[in-house]
């Protein structure tokens, strides 16, 4: 085992099938359950987890991998010399910097706080950077830490209850920022503690278009935890929509969005769950209100609007495994214009996606090198890519399988 690999949690040595029934049970996913995720019977799984069938094969384990968030590949097969992170990226430069400005107490200090209006401008502009960049964690990344000191600053010394409630609502949407950054990196514990500072900002706030925002990535983080945190993910979004649909009436466009936002992760969690019915009403719901936005708007923070909805369709179909439905779907969006790197790059991997659960893997392949070309830094912290190419790795092809070895190349995927 080389010196730096990556120490086995479990006592060694753990056979395969032992492993999978504590990361299962850790995730409080019954047998039932997972097999049926998986499309396999209760049977096979037990067989698996007692040791009467062998180790499947990568496939079959990346696959199990995914649905109980196994951070490290290693961890459950037990191959300590390998180690492999497949929903947790490598992390970046800067994630330091970000920690120490959200970690440090602003109480007091000698400078006077940034107009609320410049903040506002910068912050503007960060989001404008996050959205064209294609190393938008490098910007994004530079950019936060002074906004983040300098938001909680303007909190502090706020002179009115109006002037406190208008940077509440900016110092939420930092944290929503600095949630896009640390997402998928190595600190789960700093990405809670900016979710849970967004919605408590957003609430002091009052303003309905901060807590949506705060509620939409609050319920993405509760479901990015696994099959166990889905219905605190329902509980929140929910929630917001609760509180914001009484207000849509009357409500700017911002607002409007943000529900409409809400309302495609509330389909979105179903389709996690293999819900056809509710994620296809909740996409329903959702194109309704895009319709009721401007034709070329465009949510600044969750990219929400009419373009975003043929996005969305592949992503629900994906969700539900429907191989045949997700192609169909990729092909009606195949024109669709997304104004954003990392949203393009995040499109082009649920399409490809689509068509490796189609059997179309060359074509899955050459997808998910689009979505490089997008927006390197996205597809390097997805785990659905690195899923994909580890898969044809593996490939008995050997041209798929230069191809898959390249593109791990560029994900930092095959260093040791």
């Amino acid at each position: 085992m080389p010196d730096d690999a990556t120490p086995d949690p479990l006592p060694t040595p753990v056979a395969f099938g032992t492993r999978l029934q504590i990361h299962r049970e850790k995730r409080g996913i019954s047998r039932p359950v997972l097999a049926g995720l998986m499309g396999m019977s209760t049977e096979w799984l037990k067989r698996v987890e007692k040791g009467t069938l062998q180790m499947p094969k990568l496939p079959v384990v990346l696959r199990l991998a995914e649905l109980l968030r196994v951070r490290d590949l290693s961890d459950l097969t037990g191959d300590q010399s390998a180690p492999t992170d497949l929903f947790i990226g490598p992390g970046h430069p800067r994630l330091r910097e970000v920690q120490q400005a959200v970690n440090a107490l602003t109480l007091t200090g000698s400078r006077q706080a940034p107009p609320v209006a410049h903040l506002r401008a910068r912050l503007d502009r960060a989001w404008t950077a996050r959205h064209e960049a294609p190393n938008h964690r490098e910007v994004v990344g530079e950019l936060l830490p002074g906004l983040i000191r300098d938001a909680q600053l303007a909190v502090r010394q706020a002179d009115t209850s109006t002037d406190r409630r208008t940077a509440q609502a900016i110092l939420s949407e930092v944290y929503s920022l600095s949630q896009f950054f640390v997402a998928y990196q190595p600190d789960s514990a700093l990405l809670w503690r900016v979710a849970e500072r967004s919605m408590v900002a957003a609430q002091e706030s009052e303003d309905p278009h901060s807590i949506g925002v705060a509620a939409w990535l609050a319920a993405q983080a509760h479901r990015d935890s696994g099959l166990a945190h889905f219905d605190a993910a329902d509980a929140v979004n929910l929630e917001a929509l609760a509180f914001l649909e009484p207000l849509l009436a009357d409500a700017p466009d911002d607002v409007r969005a943000i529900a409409g936002a809400l309302q495609f992760e509330a389909g979105y969690t179903a389709a996690r769950r293999g819900e056809e019915g509710a994620a296809w009403g909740w996409w329903d719901k959702a194109e309704k209100t895009a319709k009721k936005l401007p034709a070329a708007y465009y949510h600044p923070i969750t990219s929400f609007g009419r373009a975003i909805m043929g996005a969305h369709a592949v992503t629900v179909a994906v969700e539900l495994r429907a191989g045949g439905e997700s192609v169909r779907q990729a092909v009606n969006a195949k024109t669709l214009t997304l104004p954003s790197r990392p949203r393009l790059a995040r499109h082009r991997i649920e399409e490809a996606r689509a068509f490796q659960l189609d059997g179309q893997v060359d074509t899955a392949l050459a997808t998910l090198e689009r979505a490089h070309e997008a927006a390197p830094e996205t597809i390097a912290y997805n785990g659905y890519a690195r899923r994909i190419v580890l898969e044809e790795v593996e490939s008995r092809s050997p041209k798929r399988r230069q191809r898959a070895s390249q593109l791990a190349d560029k994900l930092g995927l095959l260093t040791a």
